[in-house]
This record gives structure tokens, sequence and C-alpha cells, in this order.
């Protein structure tokens, strides 16, 4: 429904009281955690949506003078990297805002551009879980696991996946380099370039703060809301179901999903399972997460055109990292 669609954050919210009312799971400390809990991830979102909206005229004249002199190869590795390991301080929205911008100042052909558009947009998705001001996601895991046995804190999901996600990040930025190597002539090439003009205004900051902070608030109370479901069913699935199961992430989005499924009574093994099932396919279409959608808005890049790269990228990535995490076991 595209009406829910553009509305998502209102009709997350007015289902997450739905859920917790059937579930008859209301208390004073739900209340003050759903108020309390998206105000991290808000400020960082708006401070950053702040200085980005200062920098933003700066970012053609750097990325030029980059171009210049280290060439696109280093480039494409720096902006996938550099944003993908940024993210998860500045958060992913603002990452992808600035992917946006260097994206337009590069002028390469528009397949090129794509491409590198959807594998920045992967590293961001995965980067900004490190820290619970990166993504929703990242927030409503922290929330689920805050308490016994785990005593979620700030850096807890930094020392769960650190070791799977930075190595992630830097080989898809190896990725963009090949892409780079692989594209053809320099220049305007078939099909024009990417391009957004958008401007940025406080308004919008303001806006996009607000929202943030409601589609926050209302996975909250999504999450308590399913809890009986979760307990009862997903607890008893194993690890490396859920992680296939969570292939759906690439249509529907994988911070509410992480709401739906997460709890503290999985063991440690299924959550890092979950996560990272929902990380990797999160990329591989444009609903999957909150990157895509603001890059492929501000892009005018289609469904079509996302798949033919993000589908095939996300699935070698799904099956890798699904060997590499059975041999670890």
């Amino acid at each position: 429904s595209k009406k829910i669609e553009e509305e998502l954050e209102a009709f997350l919210f007015i289902m997450g009281i739905i859920s917790v009312s059937i579930s008859r799971l209301w208390s004073w400390h739900l209340a003050e955690e759903a108020l309390l809990e998206p105000i991290k991830i808000t400020l960082a979102v708006l401070i950053a949506g702040l200085l980005f909206r200062l920098i933003r005229p700066k970012i053609d004249k750097w990325v030029q003078s980059a171009i210049n002199r280290f060439g696109y190869g280093t480039l494409f590795f720096v902006v996938v990297v550099g944003l993908g390991l940024l993210s998860s301080v500045v958060t992913a929205i603002i990452a992808a805002l600035i992917l946006s911008e260097v994206v337009t100042a590069i002028k390469l052909p528009k397949s090129t551009e794509t491409r590198l558009v959807i594998i920045a947009c992967f590293a961001i998705g995965l980067g900004a879980v490190l820290t619970p001001i990166g993504e929703p996601l990242a927030t409503i895991a922290i929330s689920k696991l805050k308490g016994e046995p785990y005593h979620a804190d700030f850096f807890f999901l930094f020392r769960l996946l650190g070791k799977w996600i930075i190595p992630g990040v830097l080989a898809l930025g190896v990725c963009a380099v090949l892409c780079r190597k692989s594209a053809g002539p320099l220049g305007a090439g078939n099909g024009g370039t990417l391009s957004e003009d958008k401007p940025e205004t406080y308004r919008t900051v303001i806006i996009r703060t607000v929202k943030v902070y409601l589609f926050v608030l209302a996975l909250v109370l999504l999450g308590t809301g399913f809890t009986p479901v979760v307990e009862q069913y997903l607890v008893h699935v194993s690890a490396r179901t859920l992680y296939w199961v969570n292939i759906v992430s690439a249509i529907l989005d994988n911070a509410t999903l992480t709401a739906a499924e997460i709890t503290p009574a999985m063991p440690l093994l299924t959550v890092k399972y979950v996560l990272l099932g929902l990380l990797i396919a999160g990329g591989m279409l444009i609903p999957g997460n909150i990157p895509n959608i603001i890059c492929a808005n501000k892009l005018s890049i289609k469904s079509r055109e996302w798949l033919v790269v993000g589908l095939p990228l996300g699935l070698i990535l799904m099956v890798l990292y699904f060997v590499i995490l059975i041999l670890t076991e």
C-alpha cells in the first residue's frame, strides 16, 4: 500500500499499540521505555543532519579533488568502507544522504554509479549495527537485550558482531573497486548519470528527526507486543533456519523484523544468526533498510535496477556468512 509506505511510522505506531493491547502487556515501565529509548538515535540523527546541511555544498569540491588526486578506484573504496564504518556514528540515514551527494558529484555512467550505490548501501546497512545510534535495528536489538541475561550495553553489538561486520565492509570496498575497473569509459555514458538536487532544509532535518523518533518508539511497542509469539514459537526454531527465514527482510524493513523476533530467551548464537541474516538480506531490495530507501528515492533508482545487482550480491554474502558461521560455531 503506497499510503502505508508513505506514512510507515504512523502505521507501525498504531500496530504497536494494537499488538501490546492484544498481548495485555501495557505497563508504566513499557511506556517509559518507549518514550526514552528513541532519544539517543534521534539526537544523533538531528545533530548529524544539521552538520550535513552545513558541509553539503562542499562535498562536490572534495569529491573532485579526491578523484584528481587518488583516482576513482581509491575513491570508491574509501566511500564504501568509510561510510560503512562511519554510519555507526553519524547514523545510516546521514551516511545515505552523504552517499547520494558523493554519487551526484562523481559523473560516471549510470550503471557504474548504481552498482556503487548498492554496494555502499550494503556496507552502510552492515556497519550501522555496531552501535545503537547507527540505525533503528541496532537500537531495538539493544533495547530487547538490555535486561537479563545479556545486559546489553552501548558496545554489546560491536563485541558480538564486530569481527563479522568489519571484514564484510572491507570486502564490499574491494567489490566497489572491482566494479569501477569493470566499468566503461568515463563520462556521462549511456543513460546519463545519477543525480540528486533536492536541497536539505532545516524543515527537512526536523521532519526526518521526528519520524525517526516515532519509528523507534513504534518498534519498541511492536517488539513488546510480539513477545508472547516469539517466546512460544521462534525460540524453539534453530538458528540456521531463522537465518534463512530472515531473507524476507529484503522486502520487509529489517528493523521491524528485529522488533518482532529478538528476545532475551534466545541463545546468543541464535541472536547472531538472526541479526546477520537480517542485515545482509536487508540490502537485497529497496524496502529492506533505510539507506536503500533514501538513496533509491533521491537518485531515482528503480526496483528492477536494484534487484539486478542487489539480489545476487546479497545471496553470495548470505551463503558466505552462513558457511563461516557454521564453521565457527
